[in-house]
């Protein structure tokens, strides 16, 4: 019996999927999340075989989710399943630890084709993440992905999605002078000085959705 989490904000997209995928006798659906924060949460609780997570997913979005959930449950596979199909967006997904991509345009079948691989350890990527990865590879590119730490996208996307300094404080359960200083450090590296020049950069890495 393969055990999956599902992370999508919207809960018909997930009733969806959940039934979908258990129309197979070996699927089990687990846990659903409905933000990335929570996703990672499930995901150390339940140690699933897969994940399948959106990228814009609220508090944390995919890609920071992957992150979070190699470091904490490696042998959890992870299928990101989205309708964004940028080359920069899927290179970021892959160089995090995703070991499938697929968009929310694909066929049934190709969601259980791609579930059921990553369940045995196998990568499924759709024809465009494929080309993505193979140009990744051969032109050593996806290294913006890693101008800023783990934490410091972390607070920028919480500082686009209108939180103030002592929420992400209260949240990620640190000092509000801790926050400066990441906020402070990222807007640096990324050449900003305001955060209308943050939430610009959120959006258009699709840190949050516009």
């Amino acid at each position: 019996m393969f055990r999956i989490v599902l992370a999508d904000d919207h809960l018909i997209v997930r009733r969806g999927l959940r039934a979908l995928l258990e129309t197979r006798s070996d699927f089990v659906v687990c846990a659903e999340a409905g933000d990335g924060r929570e996703a990672v949460d499930l995901v150390l609780q339940h140690k699933p075989d897969v994940a399948v997570l959106d990228i814009s997913l609220p508090l944390l979005n995919g890609v920071e989710a992957t992150r979070h959930i190699r470091k904490g449950s490696p042998d959890t596979e992870i299928l990101v399943f989205t309708m964004h199909d940028g080359d920069e967006l899927i290179r970021e997904a892959l160089h995090a630890g995703a070991r499938g991509y697929l968009l929310k345009s694909e066929g049934d079948e190709q969601i259980i084709n791609a579930v059921a691989a990553l369940a045995r350890h196998r990568p499924f990527f759709s024809a465009q993440a494929s080309e993505a990865l193979l140009d990744s590879f051969s032109n050593g590119s996806g290294a913006s992905a890693n101008v800023l730490t783990m934490r410091e996208r972390e607070i920028v996307q919480l500082i686009a999605e209108g939180n103030s300094n002592k929420t992400i404080a209260r949240s990620l359960d640190i000092s509000v002078k801790t926050v400066e200083s990441h906020r402070s450090t990222a807007m640096r590296k990324l050449g900003m000085h305001s955060s209308a020049e943050l939430v610009r950069y959120a959006v258009r890495n699709k840190l949050i959705q516009p």
